[in-house]
């Protein structure tokens, strides 16, 4: 089965030309988009092809190097222009082998409407085309981020790399979070079912050994699927807000509860200072992220 090309558009509210001169620069495109580290012309004559090189850095020793040509570039009577891309990698280790796409600029009203639209063969035949199904949404993912980065750059003025610390801040802290609460609950409660939890429980609601049981389970289960919010929840504040508010209280009702638990290593006076550290840092990172959703993704 053919996959489909990946196409993304936008609206900028700046003149077209601000919007040429971010995306057709080297070192300023290569500032906002995701999909590169670095990007440098090579050196052309006139009427000949813009050749390029490009890096992307994925890992501590991983780097894709590929080449690109940009391959003219057209204006029409209506205002708008475009411009036509080559692009491919030697490397076996790059899920891409080449592709073709073009970048599209439409005045619209004071602003522009910017788009792109690209394809790509894969390497490792059959097995790249199985792994494309997974690495082609996350490359239009990237695309559209990076264009709503660009967009929020050239409207409001921040600087991408303040943008992408504040967006993989807040991936991490998601994360994180997630992996927390569905630890939480699954391996002391609902795998392990430790005693102290159960004795917590059992004591500071006046249960039955049975009862205090099936409330552990209950409170697990709610752990892991706050968990699970935690990564499919797109509005990540309303959980920092909700978790400012429990952490606290989860502090007092331990040390009611069991009070000797805080002379403990690691006991729930620290874990959750440091939790409420970790969340009052999320709610000062967590507005305006940069966001894939504000672009088209379909024609």
């Amino acid at each position: 089965m053919k996959s489909k090309p990946i196409y993304v558009e936008i609206p900028i509210d700046v003149p077209l030309q601000r919007v040429w001169d971010a995306s057709q620069d080297p070192e300023l495109h290569a500032q906002w988009d995701l999909r590169f580290s670095s990007i440098h012309y090579l050196p052309k004559e006139e009427d000949q092809t813009q050749r390029f090189t490009y890096t992307r850095t994925v890992g501590p020793f991983v780097t894709v190097e590929g080449w690109g040509e940009s391959s003219g570039t057209a204006y029409s009577d209506s205002g708008s222009r475009s411009s036509s891309l080559h692009f491919g990698t030697n490397q076996k280790i790059s899920p891409i082998r080449e592709g073709r796409g073009y970048w599209k600029y439409e005045p619209m009203g004071e602003g522009t409407k910017f788009l792109t639209q690209y394809d790509y063969q894969t390497n490792f035949g059959k097995v790249g085309q199985l792994v494309d199904t997974l690495f082609r949404p996350l490359m239009g993912y990237a695309t559209a981020v990076s264009f709503d980065v660009l967009k929020r750059w050239l409207e409001q003025g921040e600087t991408p790399i303040s943008q992408y610390r504040r967006y993989f801040t807040m991936h991490l802290l998601t994360v994180f979070f997630a992996f927390l609460w569905i630890y939480q609950g699954l391996v002391p409660k609902l795998l392990a079912m430790h005693p102290q939890e159960k004795a917590m429980i059992a004591s500071s609601l006046s249960l039955s050994d049975a009862s205090a049981t099936t409330v552990v389970y209950v409170i697990g289960l709610a752990e892991v699927v706050f968990g699970v919010v935690w990564l499919l929840y797109r509005n990540k504040r309303h959980l920092l807000f909700l978790q400012i508010v429990a952490f606290p209280l989860l502090t007092i009702a331990a040390l009611v509860v069991a009070p000797e638990t805080a002379i403990h290593p690691f006991n729930p006076v620290t874990l959750n200072v440091a939790l409420i550290v970790l969340t009052s840092i999320g709610i000062l990172r967590s507005k305006d992220v940069p966001t894939a959703t504000s672009c088209k993704r379909k024609r």
